[in-house]
C-alpha cells in the first residue's frame, strides 16, 4: 500500500472510524499502530481531537529547560541536517525531551502556523499517553524510530499530517535523552524521511560521545522543574525537587529508580519484571504504587503508564557522564558507594554492576597511584586483586608499600602462586626499579 496515496489515506481514516466507534473491534492497521491505539483507548484519550496536548512549559521555564537540556548541544547539528529540507519541502522538525515535551519546533513558516493549530508547539507535551499515537510520542514509548502517517494518528486532529521520529540516547548510559521528529505532508510519509530522522539521531549520539556534556561540580543541577535522585552508597534514595527533600523507603527507591532509568512510562508488567525475579501480583504492585503516589503526590507520579512527571537526574547519571568525559578522579569523587547495595531488584543489580565495572575499569586503566589507593581503601575495592596488583606496579620499586600491595594481591588470589609465570610476575613486583 502506498501510504501517501489518496486511497491509502481513506482506508486509514475508515479503519480509525471503525475502531473508535465499535467497542472491542480489532484495529485494521499494522501491528505497531494497533497496539498504540489500544493503549490510547485504555488511557481514555479522546480520538476526536477535541483535547489538544497540554502545554507543560511556560516561556521562562521553557528557556531554562532548553539551556540545561543535553540535546541543546546538538541542536545546530539537527538544524544542519533537517532544517534546509523543512524550509524547502514545507514541513517542520522538532526536538523533544524524554517525557515528550517539545523543546524546539522549527521549519517552514506556513507549516508551523498549521502545526500550532493542533498545538504542535514548543512547550507542549506529545507523549503518547497524552496526545495519542504520534511519531515522537510513540517513538519514546517504544524506544525506537517510528513513522506514523495520516489516519494512523489516534487523534483525528492530526489526520492531515505524517511524521517520523527517532529517540536520541545518551552514549554513556544508553538512556533516552529525547526525540527528534519530522512532521508534514506526503513527503514525510516516505522511507527517506524515516532515514533522515534515524541518521540525525545517530549523528547526534556520535557527537555527544565525542563531546560529552559537562557535569556541574557544584550544585546537583540548575534546570527548573527537574528532580534529583541520589541512591549511590545508601539503602534508601533521596529525591530532591525545588525546596523539597524526600527520603524514600527501600522499595520506593527501587520503583523510582526503575522509572528514572527507563526515562519514559512503564506498564505494571514491565515494572514488576524490573523489581523482582519472582512474580509480583498486580494487586500488590498497585497497592505499592498507591502508597508511593501518597508520598510523591499526583504532580510527580503518573499512572497508565507509571511514569515520573518531571525530568529526573540520578547520581548514577553524574558518575557515568564524568567517566564518558574521561574525568575519572571526579567520577570517583561522586561515587560514595554501590547503588542501593542491599537491593536485589534486577534493574538495580544490573545498573549497580554496570556502574561498578565502568568505574573500576577506568581506575585500573588510569594507572594513577592516588586513584588506586582510594579504590582499594574503600569497602567495595578492598578485595580487588587486580587493583592491588596495579597499585603495586605504580609504587616505587623496593618500597615497603609496594611489597605490601603485592603481598595483598597474592593473599587475595593464592592460587596464582601455583603458576610459574605468575610467580615470576610477583617476584618482579618485589624487585627495586632501576
Amino acid at each position: 500500500m502506498d501510504a501517501s496515496g489518496v486511497g491509502a489515506v481513506s482506508v486509514l481514516r475508515a479503519a480509525h472510524e471503525q475502531f473508535v466507534t465499535s467497542a472491542g473491534r480489532e484495529p485494521e492497521v499494522r501491528g505497531l499502530v494497533a497496539d498504540s491505539w489500544r493503549r490510547c483507548a485504555a488511557s481514555g484519550i479522546r480520538p476526536d481531537g477535541g483535547a489538544p496536548p497540554p502545554l507543560r512549559r511556560a516561556s521562562d521555564e521553557l528557556n531554562a529547560c532548553r539551556l540545561a537540556h543535553p540535546l541543546a548541544a546538538v541542536l545546530p547539528l539537527f538544524r544542519d541536517l533537517l532544517g534546509p529540507g523543512a524550509a524547502d519541502d514545507g514541513h517542520v522538525f522538532a526536538v523533544g525531551d524524554a517525557d515528550g515535551t517539545l523543546l524546539w519546533v522549527e521549519g517552514d513558516a506556513r507549516a508551523m502556523t498549521r502545526a500550532a493549530r493542533m498545538r504542535f508547539v514548543a512547550g507542549a507535551c506529545w507523549a503518547e499517553r497524552l496526545a495519542g499515537t504520534n511519531a515522537p510520542g510513540t517513538a519514546l514509548e517504544l524506544g525506537r524510530p517510528v513513522q506514523i502517517v495520516t489516519g494512523e494518528h489516534y487523534s483525528a486532529a492530526v489526520h492531515d499530517w505524517s511524521c517520523a521520529a527517532a529517540p536520541v540516547r545518551d552514549p554513556a548510559t544508553g538512556r533516552v535523552l529525547g526525540v527528534v521528529d519530522l512532521s508534514g505532508g506526503a513527503t514525510i510519509a516516505t522511507p527517506p524521511a524515516m532515514a533522515a530522522v534515524r541518521g540525525a539521531a545517530l549523528a547526534a549520539e556520535a557527537h555527544l560521545a565525542r563531546t560529552p556534556a559537562p557535569v556541574p561540580l557544584v550544585g546537583p543541577y540548575a534546570a527548573p522543574g527537574e528532580m534529583r535522585l541520589s541512591a549511590l552508597g545508601r539503602d534508601g534514595a533521596v529525591l530532591e525537587y525545588g525546596d523539597h527533600v524526600l527520603r524514600l523507603s527501600p522499595r520506593h527507591s527501587e520503583i523510582v529508580l526503575a522509572l528514572a532509568f527507563m526515562g519514559r512510562g512503564m506498564t505494571g508488567e514491565q515494572l514488576a519484571v524490573d523489581l523482582s525475579d519472582r512474580e509480583i501480583p498486580a494487586s500488590t504492585l498497585r497497592a505499592e504504587m498507591t502508597r508511593l503516589r501518597a508520598v510523591l503526590g499526583p504532580d510527580l507520579l503518573g499512572s497508565r503508564p507509571y511514569t515520573l512527571l518531571r525530568p529526573t537526574r540520578t547520581d548514577v547519571d553524574d558518575v557515568s557522564r564524568l567517566l564518558a568525559a574521561g574525568r575519572v578522579r571526579e567520577a570517583l569523587d561522586r561515587y560514595p558507594g554501590p547503588l542501593l547495595p542491599r537491593s536485589e531488584a534486577p534493574v538495580v543489580v544490573a545498573q549497580r554492576r554496570c556502574l561498578e565495572q565502568q568505574l573500576r575499569g577506568a581506575v585500573l586503566a588510569a594507572g594513577d597511584t592516588g586513584l588506586l589507593r582510594r579504590w582499594v581503601g574503600a569497602a567495595w575495592g578492598a578485595e580487588d586483586t587486580a587493583a592491588w596488583t596495579a597499585l603495586a606496579h605504580t609504587l616505587p620499586g623496593g618500597s615497603p608499600q609496594r611489597a605490601a600491595a603485592a603481598a595483598r594481591a597474592r593473599a587475595l588470589d593464592p592460587e596464582t602462586l601455583a603458576f610459574p609465570q605468575l610467580r615470576a610476575h610477583a617476584a618482579v613486583l618485589q624487585r627495586p626499579r632501576s
